[in-house]
């Protein structure tokens, strides 16, 4: 029998310190927010791209940084093995030509979904420089993609899902049961 088990790996404030971190962790690494983007990945990487910048905005000043947002479903490669629905709308509010981008996810698994982001970015402009930034790195990479920025390291199994959001980051696996009683019943 399949059983579900749902475990909370980090919890709402754990989420907010580690984005505060990864937060100072770009500020400190391009000497400043001058000349940065953030454009999180439709959908997860939305609100975490959305909340780094507040972040920064609190302790930069109340300086703005841009934040966008960017579909990359018609960029994926596996396009052809599944029926593509645009999952939302790209709006990059600001040239990127030039520019430092950090392209923003909650959940970095293969790393397909970043190469989609990269090639759809890059439909936009060309910018000085792409950093990657990532609430959850779960590791099982199928591409050579690797986060300049990381909120938590978190070892899964292959089958694992893993949810996160303001409330916290959830690791759903599914294993198999063995019916012990079954057999000792016999």
């Amino acid at each position: 029998m399949a059983v579900d088990r749902r475990a909370e790996v980090l919890s709402a404030t754990d989420v907010g310190r580690a984005l505060t971190r990864v937060a100072h962790e770009i500020v400190e690494r391009n000497s400043g927010v001058a000349g940065l983007v953030l454009v999180g990945m439709q959908r997860g990487g939305v609100w975490i791209a959305e909340e780094l910048a507040r972040c920064i905005s609190r302790f930069e000043g109340q300086v703005e940084v841009p934040v966008g947002s960017i579909d990359v479903s018609m960029y994926r490669d596996d396009i052809a093995l599944r029926p593509v629905v645009p999952a939302a709308v790209t709006d990059i509010p600001v040239d990127i030509t030039g520019n430092t981008v950090v392209l923003v996810d909650d959940v970095l698994y293969t790393g397909r979904t970043v190469r989609a982001a990269l090639d759809a970015l890059l439909d936009h402009g060309r910018p000085r420089a792409v950093q990657l930034a990532v609430l959850v790195d779960r590791g099982h990479r199928e591409l050579p993609i690797r986060p300049d920025f990381v909120g938590k390291n978190i070892p899964t199994h292959l089958s694992d899902e893993v949810d996160a959001s303001m409330t916290g980051v959830f690791v759903v696996s599914t294993s198999i049961e063995k019916a012990a009683g079954k057999r000792a019943a016999s």
